[in-house]
């Protein structure tokens, strides 16, 4: 007995890892956050807590025996019955570069909105956990794919219809561990981000349609929200199945590893987690030689994805570019030399006529960004109507000022270029070089003259052969852009020929008529889907636009809505044409910010604060 009771305190005396999540309504989030904080700060513990008010999902380290008295005081609260604890013990981090990156060095406990980022579009509302996939066990699941399709186990997926594996997680754990059963057809989304899942779930949802899906992911939180997104897609999506407590507990029942091949990779100092089966799935970036460990942290110098590079192919001064973004043209090397802050070369076999708030970064991030830099948000910016890329970048220098440090603006012209106006002046000729002017009318000197450009244009604007100067059709109208109803397929296959080279872009940024362009590029974003990707936009003084190519649907894509107050000064765009443009946005996903001013983008606080606030959760 005493030697049972010192070998049970040798192992509490074991570092370990406890991984868990609990999805349910949290009445009282500011008392929750005070027992982790106590609990896990009197216990030693190190990792991450995360808090919403619909749940908690926490990975932390320490000594068992401190572990094992969390599970105990967490247990102690009814709102975890059912959680399923995930105790593990484990060696120490290998080194502080996995330790600090995993969260490991500190404990971090933070309330958010989110237990995991489902969406690129953070202001967009998560499907109800409520309605996830049915759970199975690792037995259950293991059955399922050891039948392929013909299990007819009580309340298990049926063979009619098909069955798809479907993997919930990012491209870099798939590539050094996954199920493999021959018999099932696999669906591995190769994705960058978790929040890149809805997108692929959208584009690939005729995959999923009619058939018996089967999740898995590393410990099953992704799952939970992956499998409720499946089923909110409605008939032809209700029979999702996931593998209850991941990888980890599959594992855990069948040590040699059962269908699952390889290691599963885990988001904590492990670092990764195998079987007795000793294979090895993962090759080498550079030599294509088998290896599956992350431990050095190597990372693509474009996205900053985790990529396996071997011992004897890492080098301090390489540069790794990944295979998603080698698959979207990215190439290895080299930045720009610049000399005299001017880069020696600039982009050939465009004349998009793009300008950039910082030209030295737009290079980098064409070219292969400096390794140790932190990335920008890239906004594409639409000016507005008899506007040019030029005098809209003079407009907005104050705001491109402002956001340096978080985002970089990209200017461009319109397609449809305007015909000069002016208002008759009639003089008497002093020469006969003036006589030669329709009633003697005084143009000013074309060389002081910029030309100007739109997004859309009336129907009976005449594109080509059009005179240089035209007369004012009158004192200016506030509502003419209401009769400016053309020329949107022209802008649209205009910009995407500017994502495709230009691109990527994060967001996009509209004022006034490039507003209204900005908004049906959202709307459109199915249509254009793979052409034109944005993950935000910012539509100044916006209107909606009334034409047949844009349907009155609801625009899913998060917004920022800046415009006047009713009491403001904006004569151009009334703040009811705005307001109206601002709801036709899904409720949940827009931002709406109103300004005593005129026909600007105001610059001082608060309005700058709210600015950047929004931008700040898409970096």
């Amino acid at each position: 007995m005493a030697d049972q009771n010192q070998e049970q305190e040798e192992i509490d005396n074991e570092y370990g890892v406890l991984l868990y999540y609990k999805y349910t309504q949290i009445p009282d989030l500011d008392s929750l956050l005070s027992f982790f904080n106590s609990n896990c700060i009197s216990l030693s513990l190190l990792g991450r807590v995360r808090l919403s008010s619909n749940g908690v999902n926490v990975t932390v380290g320490g000594l068992l025996s401190s572990l094992k008295k969390h599970i105990t005081a967490v247990k102690s609260n009814s709102l975890f019955d059912g959680t399923d604890f995930k105790l593990a013990s484990s060696h120490f981090p290998v080194n502080d570069k996995v330790a600090k990156e995993c969260g490991f060095t500190s404990l971090s406990i933070r309330i958010v909105k989110e237990l995991v980022t489902f969406s690129s579009y953070p202001l967009l509302k998560q499907p109800d956990v409520s309605n996830a996939g049915k759970h199975l066990s690792a037995a259950e699941f293991h059955s399922v794919l050891q039948n392929a399709g013909q299990c007819s186990q009580k309340d298990g997926p049926a063979s009619d219809g098909g069955l798809v594996l479907l993997d919930a997680r990012n491209l870099y754990e798939t590539r050094i561990g996954k199920f493999n059963m021959p018999a099932v057809e696999t669906l591995d989304p190769s994705i960058r981000q978790y929040s890149d899942l809805p997108s692929w779930i959208d584009d690939n949802s005729e995959q999923l349609r009619g058939k018996q899906v089967l999740m898995y992911c590393t410990g099953g939180i992704r799952c939970e929200v992956a499998s409720a997104y499946i089923k909110s897609k409605g008939a032809g999506f209700e029979n999702v199945f996931q593998l209850y407590g991941g990888i980890q507990r599959y594992l855990e029942q069948f040590p040699d590893g059962g269908f699952f091949k390889g290691k599963n990779f885990v988001f904590d100092h492990r670092v990764s987690v195998g079987s007795s089966n000793t294979n090895v799935l993962g090759t080498c970036l550079t030599c294509c030689m088998p290896f599956d460990d992350y431990s050095s942290r190597c990372r693509c110098s474009d996205c900053r994805m985790l990529v396996l590079v071997c011992d004897n192919c890492q080098t301090k001064e390489a540069v790794y570019v990944c295979e998603l973004c080698r698959k979207h043209g990215k190439v290895v090397g080299a930045i720009l030399a610049i000399k005299d802050d001017q880069p020696e070369e600039t982009m050939t076999g465009s004349d998009l006529k793009c300008i950039t708030s910082d030209t030295t970064i737009s290079h980098q991030l064409h070219m292969g960004p400096d390794i140790g830099s932190r990335r920008k948000l890239r906004i594409l910016c639409l000016h507005g109507f008899r506007q040019n890329a030029s005098s809209f970048k003079g407009r907005t220098a104050s705001l491109a000022k402002k956001l340096k440090n978080i985002a970089e603006l990209v200017f461009i012209d319109a397609p449809h270029e305007l015909p000069f106006i002016y208002q008759p002046c009639v003089s008497e000729p002093r020469d006969s070089n003036v006589s030669s002017l329709p009633s003697q009318e005084i143009l000013p000197p074309k060389e002081n003259c910029r030309t100007k450009f739109a997004w859309l244009i009336s129907p009976e604007f005449r594109e080509k052969g059009e005179a240089l100067w035209k007369v004012a059709d009158g004192p200016f109208n506030p509502l003419q852009y209401q009769q400016q109803t053309e020329g949107l397929d022209v802008s649209v296959e205009y910009l995407r020929t500017v994502f495709s080279k230009e691109g990527p872009f994060d967001g996009i940024l509209g004022f006034s008529q490039g507003a209204a362009m900005a908004a049906s590029v959202c709307a459109l974003e199915r249509r254009l889907k793979g052409d034109i990707n944005i993950r935000f936009a910012i539509l100044c003084s916006g209107f909606a636009l009334q034409l047949s190519d844009v349907k009155s649907v609801t625009i899913n894509c998060p917004s920022l809505h800046i415009f006047g107050s009713t009491l403001g000064k904006d004569r151009q765009i009334a703040n009811q044409a705005s307001r109206d443009l601002a709801a036709s946005f899904e409720e949940g996903s827009s931002v709406i910010i109103e300004h005593d001013s005129g026909h600007i983008i105001p610059t001082r606080p608060p309005f700058i604060d709210q600015i950047r606030d929004f931008l700040q959760r898409f970096l």
